[in-house]
């Protein structure tokens, strides 16, 4: 049986446009803060309250599943992401849209945990990974088209909020003609911070931490490094559209490894390139390739982690450890710039692949420790 059925290719459709709307947004929002004259300070505190918002929305996620179900969920996370981006076209006051992105926070984060949980529930241990790859596929396959959306329309804050919100409101149709089980028929659902707690799931969880350390650096200060070896703008949004590809290019072959011969044997081998490809970033010699596989690894080890802590949870555990995954995420996503910002700040800008080397390192050591087979039992297919 196809592990695509018809409400996941519905599902991922909805995800597809609403991540080009979270990519228009979330680059066009500092600019047009920096546009209004307001401080770096306070355009600093508008992208913290978005991030606060996903820290509160991966927490109460799982209660709003439980309460009305996976679909109503998903609409009801769609309208706030909408709601939040209309009201912005009301004012540039720096407290309400302070107040705006953080419950445009909240509403991706539910948007982020009712998808990828729906696509946990919906496979088993044999075709999980390519699940989660295809999540990831179509994630980043938005987010590049939201950025070269950016370079055919007006990017001015009246032009692109109606149809940034549209999209938004588009996202909701598919999710009208296909329906994701809800958890009523299912055993009391679990609470996430026990998920966090689990031994057995540890690496895993540790290495969505480790890479949301790896690609917030990689998203947040790559272009600074590239414009300080003295490229264009044009020249800096090239390299990153190869480094986005290159995730993109990754998943589908490293989900279907992880599948067929273990998640713990392809970390090993994605931890071990993403080293490789940092330090190769430092010679400076070849850094077309070296940017690829960096991207080919380092994008592909969110879908991998998530697949191996997910194989030691049960059914209804799994929306827990999905926000205790997410949650894990976006505090590696927050520590990991501001960590390397003040490494590059005080020292050089090559300290950027030295501290992902670095990283990559500790979780290496921690995967070669681990001696148990990469086997679990197959979770029931809820959808």
């Amino acid at each position: 049986m196809s592990a695509y059925s018809r409400p996941v290719l519905l599902l991922l459709c909805g995800l597809l446009l609403l991540t080009v709307s979270i990519a228009v947004l979330n680059t066009l929002v500092p600019l047009w803060l920096t546009h209004a004259q307001l401080s770096t300070g306070q355009v600093g505190m508008v992208s913290s309250s978005y991030f606060t918002g996903n820290l509160l929305g991966t927490l109460i996620a799982g209660k709003l599943i439980k309460r009305i179900g996976f679909t109503r969920s998903y609409h009801l996370a769609c309208v706030v992401f909408a709601v939040a981006t209309a009201g912005m076209a009301l004012s540039l006051d720096f407290w309400s849209w302070m107040g705006w992105r953080f419950f445009a926070g909240i509403g991706c984060a539910w948007i982020w945990v009712i998808v990828e949980s729906a696509l946990l529930r919906s496979g088993n241990l044999s075709n999980r990974g390519q699940l989660l790859a295809a999540y990831m596929m179509v994630y980043y396959l938005g987010t590049v088209i939201g950025q070269l959306l950016l370079s055919l329309v007006s990017t001015e804050l009246l032009n692109v909020v109606p149809w940034v919100t549209t999209i938004i409101i588009c996202a909701m149709l598919p999710m009208l003609f296909a329906r994701v089980n809800s958890q009523h028929d299912e055993p009391q659902q679990a609470a996430v911070w026990p998920m966090l707690k689990r031994r057995s799931a540890r690496l895993g969880i540790t290495g969505c931490i480790i890479s949301g350390i790896v690609l917030g650096s990689l998203y947040g200060l790559m272009p600074l490094y590239l414009s300080h070896q003295g490229m264009s703008d044009a020249n800096v949004g090239y390299w990153m559209a190869l480094l986005v590809s290159s995730g993109i290019v990754g998943q589908w072959p490293v989900g279907r490894l992880a599948d067929r011969y273990g998640r713990l044997l392809v970390l090993r081998i994605q931890v071990f390139v993403v080293i490789l490809a940092s330090v190769a970033m430092l010679g400076n010699s070849a850094m077309a390739p070296a940017l690829f596989i960096l991207g080919c690894a380092g994008f592909t080890l969110y879908p991998v982690a998530m697949s191996w802590a997910c194989e030691k949870a049960l059914p209804h555990e799994l929306v827990a450890m999905n926000q205790a995954l997410l949650m894990s995420y976006t505090i590696g996503s927050l520590l990991g710039p501001s960590m390397t910002a003040l490494l590059m700040q005080n020292y050089s800008d090559r300290l950027l692949f030295v501290m992902i080397a670095a990283v990559a390192l500790v979780y290496l050591m921690m995967l070669l420790k681990k001696q148990k087979p990469d086997r679990h039992h197959t979770p029931f297919a809820a959808v």
